[in-house]
């Protein structure tokens, strides 16, 4: 991942303001008036994210200008741009979607736009991987048969991914260009005008006083930050600056502190009401209604920081370690009093949401109520009015390496749609997997973590969504259940080691080995590599289900996630420190496997397990202790 360079030359940043605030006032008079045609609409997103691109992250790092050969590229975003928006209808009307020599010529300046972008903006590993994929168009009639094909002309490639909505134009860029942009947009505002301050303070305030209060602060921070940003690497950057010295402070080891941030973070993407960009995706996807995906999301989500905090509960247990002083934390009446006006725009959101607005009608008024809250706070207009242009400049900011993985991921799915990569996806997969949905979840989990080693989560969901899902359906995973699984996989892998992205980020602020925090982070997030399986196997956990059900499928999957927390850490959650034995760690790490398949046989031997061996472990416990007093 990139350093952001976001440090330009005095030259030309009144540009870039005038451009990301035009940007900002489209995107807003879309959400707010109506939106313009899918393709006008994403080819002027695109046009500005790309320009945006060039001028924000210059070629030369140390430099921190911009160069010609920047002034090159931005000319290429410019005119490929602006060739697409002229020229879409007449090649729609007169010439039915065929690609001319003129639109071959824009269409490959327009590819090497969106893949220099992506590098830029999101690393080399996106654009490496689309290239790969339109090596595969010219090297498929020398493939196998399982995965080869007839061969396609750069006239039929350049009307896919160019001059139609199947690539670079794609859902993906769609998607960005509607809902994600507008999000965005949304987390910056509240964070500029002192939502993001006051969601911290609060968490301080409410759990710094805990068991290990500086580090559960992260975990209750980090969900509240993550839902609003999205991105696992800016939530460990803006809670982490704060939560890791005061981890580091209260006696965690660095690499300790770097891993609790670091998943908490991650972890931040699957919980609702906003949840990451991918989710944004996966309502087009799926057409399944963004609020309906967000409530399922839930239980999922709260069992995942269920599971991160017993496992720092554990780990504050075995380190002896206790909360802050009330003179280090924020006073909570004080700072409710102080930002209490903040809460109001979520519950707004969450409101119109449930009502059935779309989520980019949504945001909009919920950035309209915020401003309009926030005016109220005593400070200067023009101040007032400075930071919320601020905002918006940083808004569009943020959403620039999201386009760009959007972007690429487009081509990615264009060659996927051309070539029908996605059913041969599929009949692999059930050769691999000798029809066994079991062994095709274990293989398909097997590629996301690999995939997300250098993929953003959005671009990553993408491509799963596009190949890895459609398969799982076809072995009897319900739609919502099949992308809720490559989904969350996406998310994890960025605390999966041995690339673990959310780890780099933590490592710089904690100032320890990022592979040391990353062996740390996956094994606190352990549970996160089941809950998939156990949406899966018990759909109850996104409501599919009858209330009966689902409470009880929800009961025993914290059972289970209690077992596999205790089984990982080795001591049991209570108030003083007992250690099991590695013969007790075994069985609870069998009774939390067993949980997994939720409402079924499976949960009554877990549950037996589960008991019996707490059981065991306080007699064995009691013994040991009664002879010690005997023999003194």
């Amino acid at each position: 991942m990139p350093d952001n360079k976001w440090k330009v030359s005095n030259k030309i940043s009144d540009l870039i303001k005038i451009v990301s605030l035009l940007a900002a006032s489209f995107h807003l008079y879309v959400a707010g008036f109506g939106a313009f045609s899918a393709m006008n609409q994403r080819a002027i997103h695109w046009l500005f994210m790309s320009s945006l691109a060039f001028l924000y992250y210059p070629l030369s790092n140390k430099k921190q200008k911009s160069s010609f050969i920047d002034y090159i590229f931005l000319i290429f975003s410019i005119a490929s741009g602006l060739y697409i928006l002229s020229q879409w209808k007449e090649i729609i009307i007169m010439r039915s979607g065929a690609a001319s020599s003129i639109d071959i010529i824009f269409g490959i300046v327009g590819i090497i736009v969106v893949l220099e972008a992506a590098r830029r903006t999101i690393g080399p590993i996106l654009p490496i991987t689309a290239l790969v994929f339109l090596a595969y168009i010219y090297l498929g009639p020398y493939l196998p048969m399982a995965f080869g094909h007839n061969g396609y002309s750069l006239k039929r490639l350049i009307a896919i991914l160019y001059i139609s909505t199947e690539g670079i134009y794609g859902v993906p860029i769609g998607v960005s260009s509607s809902f994600i942009i507008m999000f965005v947009l949304f987390g910056s505002v509240l964070n500029t005008l002192g939502g993001g301050k006051f969601f911290i303070d609060l968490t301080y305030a409410f759990a710094g006083r805990m068991r290990g209060g500086p580090a559960k602060t992260a975990i209750f921070s980090s969900a509240l930050m993550g839902t609003i940003s999205g991105s696992p690497i800016a939530n460990v950057v803006t809670t982490g600056s704060f939560t890791i010295p005061l981890m580091k402070q209260a006696g965690y080891k660095s690499h300790i502190a770097g891993a609790i941030e670091a998943v908490s973070s991650a972890g931040g993407q699957i919980m609702p009401p906003i949840m990451g960009a991918a989710a944004f995706i996966m309502a087009e996807y799926t057409q399944i209604s963004y609020f309906k995906i967000a409530w399922a999301a839930l239980i999922p989500a709260l069992l995942y920081y269920f599971a991160v905090y017993l496992m720092v509960d554990l780990e504050t247990i075995k380190l002896g370690l206790k909360g802050l002083k009330a003179d280090l934390l924020p006073n909570f009446k004080t700072t409710i009093i102080g930002g209490w006006y903040y809460i109001f725009p979520i519950l707004g959101l969450i409101y119109l949401l449930m009502s059935g607005y779309s989520p980019t009608k949504s945001a909009f008024f919920t950035i309209i109520l915020l401003i309009l809250i926030s005016s109220f706070r005593k400070r200067p207009i023009f101040e007032f009015f400075n930071l919320i242009l601020q905002s918006f400049e940083e808004g569009i900011r943020n959403a620039i390496p999201v386009a760009s993985a959007c972007a690429a991921a487009g081509i990615i799915v264009g060659v996927i749609s051309l070539t029908g990569l996605g059913l041969r996806f599929i009949s692999l997969l059930e050769v691999l997997s000798g029809g066994s949905m079991t062994v095709a979840l274990i293989v398909i989990m097997f590629a996301s973590l690999i995939l997300g080693m250098g993929l953003p989560t959005t671009a990553l969901y993408i491509v799963l969504a596009t190949l890895a899902a459609p398969a799982l359906i076809r072995f009897g995973v319900p739609l919502l259940a099949a992308h809720l699984f490559v989904f969350y996989f996406g998310c994890i892998s960025t605390i999966t080691p041995p690339v673990a992205l959310t780890a780099y980020a933590a490592a710089g602020i904690a100032n320890a080995n990022p592979a040391k925090i990353g062996w740390t982070a996956f094994k606190y997030g352990s549970v996160a590599y089941i809950v998939p399986y156990m949406i899966v196997f018990g759909p109850a956990l996104i409501l599919m289900d009858t209330p009966e059900k689902i409470f009880l499928a929800t009961c025993s999957a914290m059972i289970g996630v209690v077992a596999l927390a205790m089984s990982m850490q080795g001591v049991l959650l209570s108030s003083k420190l007992i250690r099991i034995s590695f013969v007790g760690r075994i069985f609870f790490f069998l009774a939390a496997l067993l949980l997994i398949n939720t409402g079924g046989y499976t949960d009554l031997y877990g549950i037996t397990i589960f008991t019996l061996v707490i059981s065991c472990e306080l007699a064995i416990k009691y013994i040991i202790q009664k002879r010690l007093k005997r023999s003194i």
